[in-house]
């Protein structure tokens, strides 16, 4: 029997119509859906996003990944799940892995990659590419990331303040993802840029309880894990307009 596919399909970043027709067609014909979940609770972001566009009869499977930084906890997980998968693909069924963004962006999905590659290197993998988070709030905010001659760095806001700092002395422009783990000292960090640089707080785009602040002081105290910042260098120019930024009490209502 030859095995079924696994397809990697980025969902976005919240938005059910931000899935591209490609994952959408995908979605409309694979057997079994992976979800990804975090082991502390029962929901998957990911799947909900991406229900529209699933069939009534897809059978649905979680995916467990504990948050947590013990290794050996981390790669028996891993080991688990990608048992789950090849058990799935070696009856000859196609199947996909649901993950926020795009696939192949601090994603769950690449976790999942290196392990099924390794315990069966035969087993067909294909992977469709996602908006990310940061894509779609550039958007939102007429944000422009990069020009020209200029870069574009990816940043990861579990890393302390002092070493992001480091960095963005090397970046034309940044995206800060994950800043909801030291939001509290990244944001007392980029204040020391505020002559030189724009900064964007955006949360849970495109989903309820949304937040767009383009001063960092409006934004929450305590983001949600959703939440990332785009640092743009001031000599872009960008137009002025009104940001839909929510109320304070709204604001408060994200963080969770």
């Amino acid at each position: 029997m030859q095995p079924g596919t696994l397809y990697g399909i980025g969902v976005g970043p919240g938005a059910p119509d931000l899935l591209t027709l490609r994952a959408v067609s995908t979605l409309a014909r694979v057997d079994v859906v992976f979800a990804a979940a975090s082991s502390r609770n029962d929901y998957s972001v990911a799947l909900d996003i991406a229900r529209p566009h699933l069939r009534h009869d897809v059978t649905i499977e979680r995916l467990d990944f504990p948050m947590t930084r013990d290794q050996s906890v981390l790669t028996a997980a891993w080991k688990a799940n990608a048992d789950a998968v090849e058990a799935v693909l070696r009856t000859g069924r196609n199947a996909a892995f649901l993950t926020l963004g795009d696939p192949l962006i601090y994603s769950t999905f690449g976790y999942l990659l290196r392990t099924l590659s390794a315990l069966a290197p035969d087993l067909p993998v294909e992977v469709i590419p996602g908006v990310t988070s940061y894509q779609a709030a550039a958007a939102k905010t007429r944000t422009i990331l990069c020009e020209s001659g200029e870069n574009l760095l990816l940043l990861a806001g579990i890393q302390d303040a002092a070493r992001l700092d480091t960095a963005l002395t090397r970046a034309d422009n940044a995206v800060i993802l994950k800043a909801y783990r030291n939001f509290s000292s990244i944001r007392t960090m980029l204040a020391s840029h505020e002559a030189t640089r724009d900064t964007v707080f955006v949360s849970r785009l495109g989903m309820e309880g949304e937040v767009v602040a383009r001063d960092l002081h409006a934004a929450p105290e305590h983001p949600h894990y959703l939440s990332l910042l785009l640092v743009t260098d001031r000599k872009h120019g960008n137009p002025e307009h009104t940001a839909e930024s929510t109320s304070d009490a709204e604001a408060d209502e994200t963080a969770d």
